[in-house]
């Protein structure tokens, strides 16, 4: 009795198996689930890494079409404050992000141009400090113009993890380093 009812349940297990096998209703949904994940993970590193380093050019046009007004000796003479100065940044920069709360400006004078060299002002846990100067120098002086931008990454960890800062965020950063025009 035993061995009959062991072919039954075995039998049947077969033919439900079988038919299983052959049943293709659900395959379509199935393979688009295994593909899409990687797919759209894929899909979002691209457009996240197409997104810095657009931001990237953005900020660094802005902060080297306003170094032209150090240069030229626009800003100098208390013409303009540090906060005027991002200001005049932003207004250079497409509104992408807020600029005039996110975007540090560092304006700093310089003996020579060894002495220009320097990346930016991180703490112990690589993130950005408060360290940022305004001047602008006078006639003939050696400036550097730096803007620091936190961008906060999107998806991180789909193998194009953009973070370069300790608090998960990617520092953007653009340098200009000129000799101010003789005004």
């Amino acid at each position: 009795m035993r061995a009959i009812r062991k072919t039954l349940i075995a039998s049947g297990i077969i033919k439900t198996g079988k038919r299983f096998h052959r049943d293709t209703q659900g395959v379509t949904v199935v393979e688009f689930a295994m593909v899409a994940t990687p797919f759209f993970a894929l899909l979002f590193a691209i457009m996240e890494t197409a997104l810095v380093f657009f931001t990237e050019q953005i900020v660094e046009m802005g902060v080297s079409d306003a170094a032209r007004l150090v240069r030229t000796g626009q800003v100098q003479n208390g013409n303009f404050s540090q906060d005027e100065f991002r200001d005049a940044v932003c207004g250079n920069i497409a509104e992408l992000f807020d600029c005039r709360n996110k975007l540090k400006v560092d304006v700093r004078t310089f003996e020579n141009f060894a002495g220009t060299g320097g990346g930016p002002p991180l703490d112990e846990e690589g993130n950005l400090i408060d360290d940022f100067a305004y001047q602008p120098g006078n006639g003939g002086d050696i400036v550097v113009v730096r803007g620091f931008l936190e961008w906060p990454t999107i998806v991180p960890g789909l193998g194009n993890d953009m973070r370069n800062l300790g608090n998960g965020k990617r520092l953007i950063m653009t340098t200009a380093t000129f000799r101010n025009e003789p005004f």
